[in-house]
C-alpha cells in the first residue's frame, strides 16, 4: 500500500470511529453525577426547560447529579419526587410577581393561597415556597415594607408550625421586572429583620443582583444569614454562565461554600444551545467547586 493510500485509509477509519462514538460521548457527557464534588447542592428551574417533558428533564437532571427541579406547580410535585428528586422551592401564589405583599388589596387572596400551599408542601416534603413583594406603583418603599410585614406575619407563623420557609426573591427592576419593589438586598434584609423569623428568608438571584448592585461576593458574605436559596444566570442576557458573560461563577460558588451555606443553588438561565441539556450540564460543571 502506498503512503498516500495508507494515510487516506487511516483517516477514513478514524472518522468512522469518531462518528460511531459520538452518540456515546454525548450520552456520557450528560451522565456525570458520580463525579461531582458535593460542595454545592444543585437544582434546575423548570421554566427554563419548558420544551422538555418534565419526566425527561427529571431523569436527565438526576444523571447529571442534580437533586432538585424547582419552581413547580402543585400538579408537578409528584413527577419529580417519584424519580427520587426534590423540589427545593415551589411556586407560590398564582397572583405572580407583580401583585404581592406590598399591596394590601392582595393580602386576602395571598393568605388564602399560601394557607393552602404551606401544609400541602409540608406533607410532600417541600421545605420552601417562593413569594414576591409585588410592584411599587404608588407605594413607597417604606410603606411597602410595612405592608409586606403585615401581610406575611400570620403566614410566616403558620409556615413555622409546618417547618416550611417562605422565601422572597430579589429581582432586578432595570431590565426584567420594572417597578418591582424587592429589587435590592438592603430592602429585602430589612423585611427579614422586621419579621424576625427563621421561616422567612431571601432568594438571592445572582443574575438580578449583579444588574442592580454588583459586588456579589461581598454582599453574599455580608448577608449570608438572610439567604436560603440562590439562582444563577449570565449577565448580560440571562443565558449560559460560561465565559460569554461577565460573572466569575466559580469564584462566586467558592464564596458561597465558604459561608457555610447548605441550601440549593439553582440554574435559572435561558439556554441558547439547541441542546439545552448540554447548557445545563455546563452550568453544573462550572458551579461544581471544591
Amino acid at each position: 500500500m502506498k503512503r498516500r493510500e495508507a494515510i487516506k485509509t487511516s483517516l477514513v477509519a478514524t472518522a468512522a470511529s469518531v462518528l460511531s462514538g459520538s452518540s456515546y460521548i454525548q450520552q456520557q457527557s450528560l451522565e456525570m453525577g458520580k463525579e461531582l464534588k458535593g460542595k454545592i447542592k444543585h437544582s434546575a428551574c423548570r421554566w427554563c426547560y419548558k420544551d422538555i417533558p418534565l419526566e425527561e428533564l427529571a431523569d436527565k437532571a438526576k444523571d447529571m447529579g442534580i437533586s432538585s427541579i424547582e419552581l413547580l406547580d402543585v400538579s408537578e410535585w409528584d413527577t419529580v419526587i417519584k424519580r427520587g428528586l426534590k423540589c427545593a422551592i415551589s411556586n407560590g401564589s398564582k397572583l405572580g410577581i407583580t401583585k404581592g405583599f406590598n399591596d394590601v388589596q392582595y393580602h386576602d387572596q395571598l393568605y388564602t393561597d399560601y394557607e393552602k400551599l404551606i401544609p400541602m408542601a409540608a406533607d410532600t416534603g417541600i421545605k420552601q415556597i417562593i413569594c414576591f413583594s409585588g410592584n411599587r406603583g404608588t407605594i413607597t418603599d417604606k410603606m411597602g415594607l410595612e405592608h409586606c410585614a403585615k401581610g406575611l406575619d400570620k403566614l410566616v407563623k403558620l409556615a413555622a408550625q409546618y417547618k416550611v420557609t417562605l422565601v422572597m426573591e430579589l429581582l432586578n427592576s432595570k431590565v426584567d421586572h420594572g417597578d418591582y419593589m424587592c429589587d435590592n438586598t438592603k430592602w429585602g434584609t430589612a423585611l427579614v429583620d422586621k419579621l424576625g423569623s427563621e421561616n422567612f428568608k431571601l432568594l438571592y438571584d445572582i443574575y438580578h443582583m449583579q444588574i442592580m448592585e454588583g459586588d456579589v461576593i461581598a454582599t453574599i458574605e455580608k448577608y449570608k444569614k438572610y439567604i436560603s436559596h440562590f439562582h444563577t444566570g449570565g449577565v448580560p442576557g440571562r443565558h449560559e454562565i460560561n465565559e460569554t458573560q461577565e460573572l466569575n461563577y466559580k469564584a462566586i460558588m467558592q464564596a458561597i461554600v465558604k459561608t457555610g451555606f447548605t441550601g440549593f443553588v439553582a440554574q435559572e438561565f435561558i439556554p441558547t444551545r439547541k441542546n439545552a441539556l448540554e447548557s445545563l450540564k455546563e452550568g453544573i460543571q462550572i458551579c461544581d467547586v471544591i
